[in-house]
């Protein structure tokens, strides 16, 4: 049941007719597991505490740096040397008290991944390695939980959405293979525009509130991409492979 509070907090989502009561109560049985409480992560905490979902754990082993603050706004001065997800959490319970924000300070890996993720309702990952990339795809395939996955980099980024355990459908690994170590790039290295990676942290957000509430087309099995370099936007099927070894085998 929403309270009264919650009636008026939710109430410009509420009166959407698409969306409802019932696409508010929804939110608030759900349980977002965000993997990364970096550049795509602070948006995304951000829009989904405000938005009412009941529970949102945050995992992430890294403390904040000062690097950090150009483009991960929930951090400030103050927070350089704390764990990101203590902080993230404790940011969220601010915007909205009606949000359980949990917090693992804590890298996640292949040992780990499924108890870390267990319980789910859906999975945002905006981790920057693919082995943490790979060992969520693989706890969430194990799972049968959503994956909402979203990346950054320069000025593009890309948000999709896997179920990679029903038939016919692609998993992470479909699209980029299985392996750990493969060659990969992150903002260090090739810089990436603040802004940009708020705008990737938001739509992963409100993707992952469609799939949880279920109006409009979902993003499943397609991968919508971004180059704000010249404002270009285009959308791609992502086909399984009956090769896959972590859905197919």
């Amino acid at each position: 049941m929403l309270s009264d509070a919650e009636l008026d907090r939710y109430a410009r989502q509420i009166i959407l007719p698409a969306f409802g009561g019932a696409g508010q109560a929804k939110l608030k049985a759900a349980h977002v597991a965000v993997i990364g409480a970096g550049g795509i992560g602070c948006p995304a905490i951000t829009y989904l505490a405000a938005a009412g979902v009941g529970k949102l754990t945050i995992i992430d082993h890294d403390r904040v740096e000062l690097s950090n603050l150009q483009r991960q706004p929930l951090f400030t001065d103050t927070d350089i040397g704390a764990h990101k997800a203590g902080v993230a959490a404790d940011a969220a319970r601010r915007i909205n008290p009606h949000v359980a924000a949990v917090a693992v300070a804590g890298r996640l890996d292949n040992a780990n991944a499924e108890t870390l993720l267990a319980g789910a309702s859906l999975i945002l990952d905006g981790c920057d390695n693919f082995a943490t990339r790979l060992a969520v795809n693989r706890a969430a395939v194990a799972l049968e939980i959503p994956l909402l996955s979203a990346a950054i980099g320069a000025f593009e980024g890309q948000v999709a959405l896997y179920e990679g355990w029903r038939a016919g459908h692609a998993c992470y690994a479909c699209l980029v293979g299985n392996d750990p170590d493969r060659p990969g790039t992150n903002c260090a290295e090739t810089g990436v525009m603040g802004a940009l990676a708020g705008m990737i942290g938001t739509m992963a957000a409100l993707e992952t509130v469609r799939a949880l509430t279920g109006w409009g087309q979902a993003l499943t099995g397609r991968l919508a991409i971004v180059d704000m370099l010249d404002r270009r936007w285009r959308e791609v099927g992502v086909p399984g492979d009956p090769e896959c070894a972590i859905c197919k085998g």
